[in-house]
């Protein structure tokens, strides 16, 4: 992804979520990924899937049960 495309996603996101410290960061061996951040803390992944002439992008976010005890 370059830095247009991760532009869109980024401001969406942050229109969807209300977060203006959402932010996308790329990989740099890998073009079809990015990663999540809210401000410095590490969220999720970001995949671009292109399939049949359609792009779309795919969010994975993992949720650990030690990090539900400490809220």
């Amino acid at each position: 992804m370059d830095k247009a495309e991760l532009a869109k996603v980024e401001n969406y996101l942050r229109k969807t979520f209300g977060l203006k410290n959402i932010g996308l960061r790329p990989q740099p061996k890998k073009t079809d990924m990015a990663e999540v951040f809210i401000g410095d803390e590490f969220i999720a992944t970001l995949y671009r899937i292109d399939e049949d002439g359609e792009t779309e992008y795919q969010m994975q976010m993992a949720i650990l049960e030690m990090d539900l005890e400490e809220s």
